[in-house]
């Protein structure tokens, strides 16, 4: 086999440990962490608070 082989399969090999890697780390999160805390967005939260604060503002 030639170089261009190995290669080949060096790369399949990697993407295979990068492929378990990700799953392992979402089985992890997913039993640290609730579905609340995983769906919920501290940046709409902030959002949320601008907004209102602008409205308050605009209405004086």
């Amino acid at each position: 086999m030639d170089m261009w082989t190995y290669l080949e399969y060096g790369a399949w090999a990697l993407s295979a440990v990068l492929g378990l890697l990700m799953v392992a780390d979402w089985l992890r999160t997913d039993s640290t962490y609730s579905e609340e805390v995983l769906t919920s967005s501290r940046e709409g939260e902030l959002e949320a608070m601008t907004e209102e604060h602008h409205l308050e503002g605009g209405q004086g």
